[in-house]
């Protein structure tokens, strides 16, 4: 990104009175083409009523709309269906799932320059509803990946590098999350500065009757020394403000003066993503509380504490195994093994504090595993296994399995009541996680692990058990001589690898 450094944030901020030219840039033509983003059209369509709750969205009889299939200069093209829209995002079960899916792709930003990304609760300008907001820092967009980001099946992410390979992830996690969603982007290219503004609308599509999903974009680029936006017209001036009043008539923002303004903060390159008309559970509440704690995100409908002298209740209740079920800030503490110095999340204003799993845990071992196929060792995953610091006082267990530093299975239970108290941390790059990223392919590679998850924590209790209070049933042996954490247990486990067996740096199984 050149010279992004130069430009001021006072730069960065304009008025209407300061957008100048236009310009056209017709060699985009064949991107919008390949990225399968139509034309808006008038339609006369029926108004179809959307249902506030996701599960029941798709439920609706199309409305005969011949007009809102016109496209120009598309020739033969796959039409997808709004509906479409709806069905792909039920991949995400979990609405916390589907905010991880957004914060992922800021999180891939990193490595262009990304330093935060904030999460929080906006107004909606229209109804006064709140709507959640997803900023970051990273390179941004430009007009061509926007359409990119915004369409289906693309994704320019390298498979060795970055959590996100398929190119589904910003449909399917916006629309679970709400029926609409706006996306502001600006990027540095080339010493060229372009901000983008494109609107991903069930809410339109439904009530417009569309049979096609239709994406109406509008881009901009802009000269800081100046101050002057010019308009970027890529078929033409007409195509423009048609999706600018498409923009102006179904987003939160009634001007163009107000849809520009979300650019002020933004300094030379980043994205935004607002979601809105968010979705409600069951009962008529939205699925996310933004009431409860004014510093977190919750998911409405989350168990009360249950009061009780139970001192090992009150410690499952309050435990993080359990809290990440229902609190975003305590999700996000674990989402990602290793957080970058210089990267944050912030949510509601406040950083969320990076939480190490294996330092909750006493009595350490660091277990190798290399998973074999057709005879050839696939990879090499050194798992941290240990007791809880509160156990017997809590009742939790199980694997935290990461896969290119990103939780997919929070402590996953493989075991009985023989490994209670066991948790183990582990990354495992060699499996391919389903397209909601909260599980695993069931592929004999992964059957193969489980199984083995299984056998290392019944060792491991048959060995350490006797360290927190139970019966020693096995004889000890010169072989296999288990002995406690060379740090105090206190102190809980380091985040690498470390030598506790006496005989050997680690125990090896294949």
């Amino acid at each position: 990104m050149e010279n992004s450094g130069e430009i001021s944030e006072k730069q960065m901020k304009y008025t209407a009175s300061s957008i100048g030219a236009t310009y056209q840039t017709p060699s985009l033509n064949s991107c919008i083409n390949e990225a399968m983003i139509g034309e808006v059209v008038s339609s006369t369509g029926s108004y179809a009523p959307l249902s506030g709750r996701f599960w029941s969205a798709g439920d609706y009889e199309d409305q005969p709309n011949t007009q809102s299939t016109s496209h120009r200069d598309f020739g033969n093209r796959l039409c997808v269906h709004p509906k479409f829209l709806h069905s792909n995002a039920t991949s995400h079960k979990w609405v916390f799932g589907a905010i991880a899916e957004l914060l992922d792709n800021a999180f891939d930003e990193v490595s262009n320059g990304a330093t935060f990304v904030k999460i929080d609760k906006l107004s909606n300008q229209h109804s006064g509803k709140a709507s959640l907001l997803i900023q970051d820092d990273g390179g941004g967009m430009d007009p061509i990946l926007l359409r990119r980001c915004m369409s289906f099946g693309f994704s320019n992410k390298e498979a060795s590098s970055s959590i996100g390979q398929y190119g589904n992830g910003f449909k399917t996690s916006t629309m679970r999350l709400g029926a609409d969603a706006i996306v502001f982007t600006r990027c540095m290219k080339r010493s060229v500065l372009t901000q983008s503004v494109g609107l991903l609308s069930y809410t339109f599509l439904r009530q417009e009757a569309y049979n096609d999903v239709v994406v109406p974009a509008v881009d901009y680029s802009f000269d800081p020394s100046h101050g002057v936006l010019t308009k970027l017209f890529h078929n033409s001036e007409e195509q423009f403000f048609s999706n600018l009043s498409v923009l102006l008539k179904w987003s939160p923002f009634l001007t163009e003066n107000g849809l520009l303004e979300n650019f002020n903060d933004m300094g030379s390159h980043g994205t935004k993503i607002i979601i809105y008309n968010l979705w409600h559970n069951d009962t008529g509440e939205t699925e996310l509380d933004f009431e409860t704690d004014e510093k977190d995100i919750l998911i409405s409908g989350a168990p009360n504490q249950v009061r009780t002298n139970s001192i090992c209740l009150q410690k499952t209740q309050n435990h993080i195994a359990r809290r990440l079920c229902y609190s975003l800030r305590v999700y996000c503490s674990i989402l990602y093994l290793h957080m970058p110095d210089n990267f944050k999340i912030i949510l509601r204003g406040c950083e969320v504090e990076h939480h190490y799993i294996a330092r909750d845990l006493k009595y350490c071992e660091c277990v190798k595993y290399r998973p074999h196929v057709g005879g050839k060792i696939e990879a090499e995953v050194v798992t941290t296994i240990g007791f809880l610091k509160e156990f017997p006082h809590v009742n939790v267990h199980g694997f935290n399995i990461y896969y290119m530093n990103r939780l997919i299975l929070p402590f996953h239970h493989v075991a009985s009541h023989r490994g209670k108290g066991v948790v183990g941390v582990l990354e495992v790059n060699y499996l391919k996680p389903t397209h909601d990223k909260q599980g695993f392919e069931r592929s004999s590679l992964y059957e193969k692990l489980e199984t083995r998850l299984k056998q290392m924590t019944y060792e491991y209790w048959a060995h350490h058990s006797h360290l927190v209070g139970y019966e020693k049933k096995i004889p000890g042996s010169a072989a296999h001589q288990s002995v406690a954490h060379p740090l105090h247990p206190s102190s809980g486990c380091s985040i690498m690898p470390i030598p506790v067996n006496t005989s050997t740096t680690s125990i090896d199984t294949t």
